[in-house]
């Protein structure tokens, strides 16, 4: 079987120029992008430009790029590689029963005990609240009874915390991107690991901000190169991901938070403590914030979200501000890019916390990705990284291996998983897979995808890899 190419160099052939009255011109660049397609001229495994490139080639703002790509990636067309660039996708027929390795969502979503508590949360949902107040606006930090709840949800992270600090957001990527917005400006650094969550490089590189990477050792991020990052950049703020972190699955002490936590406090540097898998593991040391609680010096927000826990499709985080800083540059950001958490949803989850149900189902989710990573440290080979709880696994490989060759053989053979690149601040990856355990629907599923991708691994793919350099 060949292998599927990827250009390092973009191919720019299909560009036009843009004409005006001729629609919308990010509907005009996408159409640009699909005809080539069909044409030929883009073909599978081509390099687009980046997005602000093409933005300056065009003479249009980042934004209607970004958006082009956007629809074009929707409709199955293109695969964004994270710093590794964007690609024309390979035909999606061979994706058909593909088994999901590589989205970090709960396992058991289709299980007849979620689908029994979603019926008994609609019910109760609908019951609670009147049609208008489910399908009305509702503007601002959240309703008391929905903050009460998070409140809840989040005291064994942080304890209790007044309502008033808490804010309910539409996901934790949208917190996130407010934050940046409220915290920061254009062209602004913010520090993160080396490897980080996709999304924040989306929201810093759609924002115009820069992603600056610190070093990590074998506990986790480097507190002498952030002093070092601090010194040389001047970041706006600090982004970490420091429980079960997305995607090395390291876990910061407590002594290597609170030296992180100095160096922030040296440079008044404030911190977004991106924390959704703190309830998935039985180890977790104390959270950023609350150990920053005493000062103000740099603020500590912190972000937490039901998508890892419960359900992406809920669509609830809930972010709490610090004491001492306002709520409403963050109210004012959140409001410019969401307006509003779905209030259907943020009502069935608030209900879920309130009556039990939700740490019950914690509980059946913690369980269950137990069994799911000792089966997985079973079947595949080499250095591993992982949490016994946790979502998903960090399989170090050797350097000889073509990442993209092997993720995209993986995919022919129907599973998905996400290559290094796609976490990257840097223009150089390390060979590894983020492999997530979640998505497989029952176990049986996941031992054939965990089983395929290790015979990969061990098989002929490496050793022809292993030639290419």
């Amino acid at each position: 079987m060949s292998l599927p190419r990827r250009l390092k160099k973009a191919n720019t052939s299909w560009v036009r120029p843009l004409t005006a009255g001729s629609g919308p011109r990010y509907q005009q660049i996408a159409a640009q992008i699909v005809t080539a397609v069909e044409d030929g001229v883009l073909r599978a495994g081509d390099r687009l430009p980046p997005q602000r490139e093409l933005a300056q080639a065009l003479g249009v703002d980042l934004t209607t790029v970004t958006r082009a790509y956007t629809e074009v990636r929707q409709q199955g067309l293109l695969e964004a590689q994270g710093s590794g660039g964007t690609y024309v996708a390979y035909s999606g027929a061979e994706t058909a029963g593909t088994i999901d390795l590589g989205m970090n969502i709960p396992p058991l979503l289709g299980s007849a005990e979620f689908l029994h508590m979603l019926a008994q949360g609609g019910g109760a949902t609908q019951a609670a609240a009147s049609s208008m107040d489910l399908m009305s606006y509702h503007v601002g930090a959240g309703a008391s009874r929905h903050r009460a709840a998070a409140a809840k949800w989040l005291r064994p992270m942080i304890g209790d915390t007044e309502i008033e600090r808490i804010v309910v957001c539409p996901g934790a990527q949208t917190a996130i991107a407010a934050l940046l917005l409220a915290r920061s400006q254009s062209g602004d650094a913010i520090a993160c690991d080396e490897l980080t969550y996709p999304g924040f490089l989306a929201a810093v590189r759609v924002l115009q901000r820069q992603a600056v990477g610190v070093k990590s050792d074998e506990v986790g991020m480097d507190p002498a190169d952030l002093q070092r990052v601090c010194e040389q950049h001047r970041p706006a703020m600090l982004y970490l991901n420091p429980t079960i972190q997305n995607p090395t699955a390291l876990t910061l002490s407590h002594e290597r938070r609170m030296a992180l936590l100095r160096v922030a406090e040296k440079y008044a540097l404030p911190v977004i403590e991106d924390d959704p898998y703190w309830l998935l593991s039985d180890r977790a040391p104390s959270t950023m914030f609350s150990l920053a609680a005493n000062t103000s010096v740099a603020p500590v927000y912190y972000v937490s979200t039901l998508s890892k826990c419960m359900a992406p499709g809920l669509r609830t985080a809930y972010l709490v501000v610090p004491a001492g800083e306002p709520l409403s540059p963050v109210l004012d950001a959140l409001r410019s890019l969401a307006l509003m958490p779905a209030p259907w949803m943020t009502e069935m989850a608030s209900a879920w916390i309130a009556s039990g149900a939700a740490a019950q189902w914690l509980t059946q989710v913690k369980n269950e990705l137990r069994h799911r990573q000792a089966i997985a440290a079973s079947i595949l080979p080499g250095n591993i990284q992982a949490d016994p709880n946790g979502l998903h696994l960090w399989l170090q490989l050797p350097r000889h291996i073509d990442l993209y060759r092997l993720t995209q053989t993986a995919l022919q053979q129907g599973v998905s998983v996400t290559d290094s690149e796609s976490f990257s601040t840097e223009a150089h990856s390390p060979a590894a897979l983020r492999v997530s355990l979640g998505g497989a629907i029952d176990r049986n599923r996941l031992t054939q995808g965990l089983t395929r991708l290790a015979e990969l691994l061990k098989g002929d793919l490496a050793r022809r890899v292993s030639n290419v350099v």
